[in-house]
């Protein structure tokens, strides 16, 4: 599963009171087995009103070990109506609303399955509720606007199963160490669609306006991966090696469907020649769902995607932001679904493969260059927080099960993976993840078992490796320098170790003023560190780690001069970037200022977007052969995102010759292409540009709504009320500048104390819907702030809606807890 993380910074002036929230680490094992799943049938239908669930099921299982006559199923805050076996009744027990003990109508040994049949009714909204502490909103089966009176959303209802919560729409024994074969009966009014796991059986057209849809899967899987979605989706449809491959989306999307997910068979076709392992699943389907809180869910071959997913053709253009997102959820069908963490203190055999997939298939698709961004960004990340070091990437000891969907588990994970890949060599490491595929298929896996699959592929012994990085935390911080011995023959490097003390293998690259560059493999295993090595000059560069293999924090001073030559000399790109951005702070240089201008046709778009953002146009009238070039790049480069660029360098100029190239810009089938054209040509003329902006395309308008709203806030027009109600809380939650954030605490104040009941019903509903994107992400804080502008809301505001505030608060009250 993938998340995105929301930052909250706003600070506000209103009071609010204090809570605190217990989130005590203790030892989380493997659930044990008492039971195994065999099968789960089920039968669904709808109360749309009450938004819930009539429910039949029948649980096919067997004793693990030991004989037993009784099975306990998890099964929250459903209504129990009966349970039967052999058409008996059978007495059972409902423990605390969560655990569901049913008494068998015998003894069964292992050899025997059994199945039990049990009727309820499931009560997400009770099951919310009841669990305002840990379980808080994970409810399992969702409804959207299931009484449709919000015309701005369709009718949706669909299920989130992981971790813990598929067990709050049917009783199961809801841990990732159990695997159940499946098929399920779904009745839902005509005018609907349904996705679930598995193949479509059949559909059956019953007398009362309603369709049963009947899905069937042969492959076990785990039960969080179980899957249901319900609505009016159009249905999009491609294939692959003859497997069904869908993409559900609302119908006003229908045109770019293929744009968000047309590579999955191409992902498909990598995935599985790279790990030697077949897709063994029969389809493979996407939808894209309203108010989904994560970002998507990897059920197997019904994979789940936020409406973040959608994009227009203008933002297709540019690049499809959700690519990533869609590689990851395709991997976890290998790393996931096949094999399951056998539990969550192992969530890295899911989640660090699927992160380091994205890697993987950037750099197949686009080459090294393109995924070495993605990796740094990665690595960013995972440095950036702030208690990411003291975790253990296996961690058997944790509070919540959500607290171990973080970026040690996902960033910092796949960052490991490209350091193992990098030592075993690509050859045994892909070898190996295929025999742990085959080896566990099927089953589940710990990371213990990854290392035996690559040991005996390998004939390495890895303890060393696993035992640093997989069960201990951090990484290593080293300080480096270097000096030059003997008649300029000799260089000598010293490394520390300056925290946790790590072992870890090291390239050192090593540059002579001939060009020639040696590299030297070194083993860096205690506190200091010196490695001497001949040359046959005084060096003009020395490097480490120059292709950015591992996750480690560096200091290393370099020269100006090195920096130069590093990026003129070196094929990586994570040393050219370095090597750019220290470059870049020192333009008033004349050689540097050319490195920055040589950067403009770097082969990576990625750092020829950099250098022009670094770009330094000061004293303009000596450089108009590189605001030429620049000018050039803006109507040429290969990359709408490098015209881009370029277009917000021109605009820093504040030049009136390039009005009408602006003009052309905000044109543009590019969506950053015409934002870059707004922010040049508001420079030179505030009027027009608002003039332009009101004709633009709805689709561009709310592209660009960050920038627009900006513009509107510093106008202050009443005529823009209403889109600045709509769009204001995006930037109410950015990581602002003081003056920026006041500016639109300002604007906040005056939507919400306007009597423009249109733009304080819009603030509202943005605010909602914020609330349930950000509730499960922001935490406490986030929570305060969130209700902290609801008070306000509530004693400026003229708007007589108020259930719409009474719904926020209670949205955002569920989020503080004792």
């Amino acid at each position: 599963m993938q998340f995105k993380n929301i930052i909250i910074v706003l600070i506000l002036f209103l009071s609010f009171p204090s809570f605190s929230q217990s989130n005590s680490s203790k030892y989380r094992a493997e659930r044990e087995k008492t039971h195994d799943l065999i099968h789960t049938k089920l039968n669904v239908s709808f109360d749309f009103f009450n938004s819930e669930m009539n429910g039949e099921a029948w649980i096919t299982a067997k004793s693990h070990f030991s004989p037993t006559s009784k099975i306990t199923l998890d099964a929250k805050a459903m209504l129990i109506h009966s349970g039967t076996m052999n058409k008996k009744k059978l007495a059972y027990n409902y423990f605390e609303n969560r655990e569901l003990i049913i008494e068998l109508d015998k003894e069964y040994n292992r050899e025997e399955p059994f199945t039990i049949y049990i009727k309820y009714t499931a009560r997400p909204e009770k099951y919310l509720a009841e669990n305002r502490g840990e379980n808080a909103d994970k409810k399992g089966l969702y409804f959207v606007d299931p009484r449709e009176e919000d015309p701005k959303k369709p009718t949706q209802i669909w299920t989130q199963g992981e971790a813990e919560s598929s067990s709050v729409w049917f009783p199961t024994i809801d841990a990732p160490n159990q695997k159940s074969t499946e098929e399920i009966a779904i009745t839902v009014p005509q005018k609907f669609v349904t996705l679930s796991n598995g193949t479509l059986i059949n559909q059956t057209e019953n007398t009362d306006g309603t369709r049963t849809d009947y899905w069937k899967q042969d492959q076990k899987h785990a039960p969080y991966l179980f899957f249901m979605a319900v609505g009016e989706f159009s249905i999009i449809k491609d294939s692959w090696k003859g497997k069904p491959i869908e993409y559900y989306v609302e119908p006003e999307f229908e045109d770019v469907a293929q744009g968000i997910f047309g590579k999955t068979p191409e992902m498909l076709s990598f995935y599985e020649e790279l790990l030697g392992v077949a897709y063994p699943w029969d389809k493979y389907s996407q939808i894209i769902l309203r108010d989904y809180a994560g970002g998507a869910m990897e059920n197997t071959t019904a994979v789940s995607h936020s409406d973040s997913a959608y994009q227009e053709k203008g933002e297709l253009v540019d690049e499809n932001p959700w690519e990533a997102t869609v590689a990851h959820e395709i991997f976890h069908h290998w790393f996931g679904n096949i094999v399951t963490a056998e539990s969550w203190s192992n969530l890295a055999m899911n989640e660090s493969f699927a992160n380091y997939s994205e890697y993987l298939w950037f750099e197949h698709a686009y080459g090294i260059d393109y995924a070495d961004e993605m990796l740094l960004q990665e690595r960013a990340s995972y440095f950036k927080g702030d208690d990411n070091e003291d975790k253990d990437l296996i961690r058997f000891e944790y509070g919540e099960i959500d607290d171990m969907f973080d970026r040690v588990s996902y960033q910092k994970g796949g960052s490991i993976l490209h350091m193992l890949r990098d030592y075993l060599g690509d050859d045994v490491f892909f070898e190996g993840l295929g025999k742990y595929l085959t080896d566990n298929s099927f089953g589940t896996g710990e990371a213990h078992q990854l290392r035996l699959a690559l040991e005996s592929v390998s004939g390495l012994d890895l303890n060393w490796f696993f035992n640093q990085w997989f069960y201990d935390n951090g990484h290593p911080s080293i300080k480096v320098s270097h000096d030059v011995g003997g008649f300029n023959n000799q260089v000598i490097i010293n490394i520390q170790q300056t925290g946790k003390l790590f072992e870890f293998p090291l390239t050192i690259d090593i540059y002579e003023k001939d060009g020639r560059k040696s590299s030297h493999e070194v083993w860096v295993n205690s506190v200091y560190n010196t490695f001497t090595f001949s040359v046959s000059s005084y060096p003009k560069l020395v490097n480490i780690d120059p292709e950015g293999v591992l996750l480690v924090e560096i200091a290393y001073e370099k020269t100006l001069e090195e920096s130069i030559y590093q990026y003129n000399h070196s094929k990586s790109y994570i040393a050219r970037k370095e090597a750019l951005e220290k470059v870049s702070d020192s333009q008033d240089n004349k050689d540097a200022f050319k490195t920055i201008v040589k950067a403009l046709d770097d082969p990576s778009f990625h750092l020829r977007i950099l250098a022009l953002d670094k770009l330094s146009l000061r004293d303009k009238y000596r450089k108009e052969d590189v605001i030429k070039k620049v000018y050039k790049i803006s109507n040429s480069d290969s990359h709408t995102l490098v015209q881009a660029a370029a277009n917000r360098t021109l605009a820093k100029l504040i030049d009136p010759q390039f009005t009408t190239h602006f003009k052309k810009a905000i044109q543009s089938e590019s969506f950053k292409v015409t934002e870059s054209g707004v922010i040049g040509l508001y420079q030179l003329n505030k009027q027009e540009t608002l003039a332009i902006i009101d004709g633009l395309s709805e689709a561009k308008r709310d592209y660009l709504s960050l920038i627009i709203t900006g513009y509107y806030i510093e106008t202050r027009e009443e005529k823009n009320l209403i889109f600045v109600g709509e769009h204001l809380t995006s930037g109410l939650f950015f990581v602002q500048e003081k003056k920026v954030a006041d500016a639109y605490m300002s604007a906040f104040q005056w939507v919400s104390g306007s009597d423009n009941v249109e733009a304080v019903d819009n603030l509202i509903d943005s605010l909602v819907s914020l609330g349930i994107k950000y509730s499960d992400y922001g935490g406490k804080d986030a929570s305060i702030n969130f209700l902290r502008q609801i008070q306000y809301l509530q004693k400026n505001s003229t708007n007589s809606n108020r259930k719409e505030i009474e719904k926020l608060v209670r949205v955002g009250m569920s989020k503080l807890v004792d």
